[in-house]
């Protein structure tokens, strides 16, 4: 049995539902430049990646792409907090892993991760925040995953990491970090949970080596 000591979550869809909040988000960029709202093939892609990567990827030609960064610059984030909302059972997951277990936050988020935070008065939850600003290559690369590890000066297998993504699936297989595959099945992970209040009880089963899929 492996001793957990730190629980590390991924930000977009195990924190928070931001799934409104971007799509107004990019929809807004999209239509200030004479395009049509995001869709969701595009929003599937651009809620797993950076700002950068979903910027890139929805205007692929290099001179507007320069003039969306630009304008992106402008824009106030503040007015798209409202329509995110914290995940249920998330505060009540953060004082019960205390002070037993430290807590950490993988995400591919970049300027607003901070603003999210103490929007929510979370802040306080957390013993390290790791953005795509703060490593060389952003998820699905395990950069930020090891960062974590080496940080507590712990193993990669004694950091539980909650994500609901593929690309979260991908860091974790590269950094040999256990996955606990947040309301997504169809991920290859460790565990499988579809709330957050069963990550409680995850911390006291053992861990094998060998993936189960669906909890079988």
């Amino acid at each position: 049995m492996v001793d957990f000591i730190v629980v590390a979550f991924d930000c977009d869809g195990v924190l928070f539902d931001t799934e409104q909040a971007n799509r107004v988000y990019y929809s807004n960029i999209l239509q200030h430049f004479g395009r049509p709202a995001v869709t969701d093939e595009q929003f599937a892609f651009v809620h797993m990646h950076t700002i950068f990567e979903s910027l890139a990827y929805l205007f692929p030609d290099e001179k507007t792409l320069a003039a969306v960064h630009v304008f992106r610059k402008t824009m106030d984030y503040q007015q798209y907090l409202g329509y995110l909302t914290v995940e249920p059972h998330l505060v009540s997951l953060l004082e019960k892993l205390k002070p037993q277990f430290k807590t950490a936050i993988a995400t591919n988020r970049t300027d607003t991760m901070n603003r999210l935070l103490a929007k929510f008065d979370l802040d306080g939850y957390f013993d390290l925040v790791v953005t795509a600003s703060d490593v060389e290559r952003p998820k699905p690369h395990p950069d930020a995953l090891l960062k974590i590890s080496d940080h507590f000066n712990i193993r990669p297998d004694q950091v539980m990491y909650i994500g609901d993504s593929r690309l979260d699936e991908l860091a974790a297989r590269a950094a040999g970090m256990p996955l606990v595959a947040y309301r997504n099945p169809e991920l290859l992970a460790e565990y499988y949970v579809n709330g957050l209040n069963e990550i409680e009880g995850l911390l006291e089963i053992p861990y094998t080596n060998g993936v189960e899929k669906n909890g079988n």
